[in-house]
């Protein structure tokens, strides 16, 4: 993984490049633990050898895992990055294109990357906090801060 920090004022943008073989959620909190990432979006685009994407089923108050055992694209990759617990946390969606053409998304738990994810970091310039929600059990955004 290679990262670059760039900044535009009181706002940084960490332009972060995941390589081959590794997953893209951890590299991902591991690059916003180490520049103490609290609030940012976050978008990307690549591709995975495999995924594992996630649909909440509100019944179960949890994931159903959609397992994805090809190549795909990472068409469109969107979310953010917020502290939970003390920590920053990764919540992203993706939309996964196959070789047909078709395509799968949902919340992403996993995607090992091949051949690159190019991921964009981008401060919001205050801290996104997640709560947990006692209806669904869900870390949620609860608003934010002043930096």
């Amino acid at each position: 993984m290679r990262e670059v920090e760039l900044g535009d004022g009181d706002r940084r943008v960490l332009v972060v490049v995941v390589d081959k073989g590794e997953d893209a959620v951890a590299a991902v909190n591991e690059v916003a633990q180490r520049h103490d990432i609290r609030g940012a979006r976050v978008t990307a685009v690549g591709g995975f050898a495999s995924a594992d994407l996630g649909y909440f089923e509100r019944e179960k108050r949890d994931y159903r895992t959609i397992p994805v055992r090809e190549q795909v694209e990472v068409l469109s990759l969107l979310g953010d990055i917020a502290e939970n617990e003390g920590k920053p946390a990764l919540h992203v969606h993706a939309v996964l294109g196959r070789r047909d053409g078709s395509t799968v998304g949902g919340h992403l738990l996993h995607g090992e990357v091949w051949p690159t994810l190019e991921v964009i970091i981008s401060e919001v310039g205050a801290s996104l906090a997640k709560r947990v929600d006692q209806e669904t059990g869900l870390a949620l955004l609860a608003g934010t801060t002043a930096p």
